[in-house]
């Protein structure tokens, strides 16, 4: 998943159009589809592509962008399954085990946005060793009942 802004979201949408129409899916298509059926909230907008190539969701909107989230599930996907940073998989597998996928994922994005986050203000690569810190703790928040 590479390009512009246009670019990307058009792969979302390609993805999620021709799952709806039944046409044989490229892996990282048939992996966009699969999170997009997981999100029944975004399947208007990606019905409408003029509108979700276009659409804004500024922070101060309320809204969070439904590429972005959909990109981390993603990305914390193919974590788990390279297990990179080491140690992923199994806090993915525990987490999930507890909560189900989508959760476990949704409770490790606020992670993975938070550990990009300084990385782009400090201009510097994502620092795996507080990401997986801050993994273990939302590992540890939800351990009880």
């Amino acid at each position: 998943m590479f390009g512009n802004r246009d670019q990307l979201r058009e792969q979302f949408i390609q993805a999620w159009d021709k799952a709806r129409s039944g046409q044989p899916l490229e892996p990282l298509e048939a992996a966009l589809a699969e999170l997009i059926r997981e999100h029944p909230e975004y399947h208007d907008l990606l019905a409408d592509r003029e509108h979700a190539l276009t659409a804004e969701f500024p922070p101060e909107g309320g809204q969070g962008n439904p590429f972005l989230h959909l990109a981390m599930h993603l990305s914390i996907r193919e974590q788990a399954a390279t297990n990179r940073p080491a140690g992923i998989r199994d806090i993915h597998r525990r987490l999930s085990a507890r909560h189900g996928a989508m959760e476990a994922e949704h409770r490790m994005i606020e992670c993975l946005g938070r550990v990009l986050w300084e990385a782009q203000r400090a201009g510097s690569q994502p620092d795996e060793t507080l990401y997986l810190e801050c993994l273990r703790r939302v590992e540890g928040k939800s351990t009880g009942p």
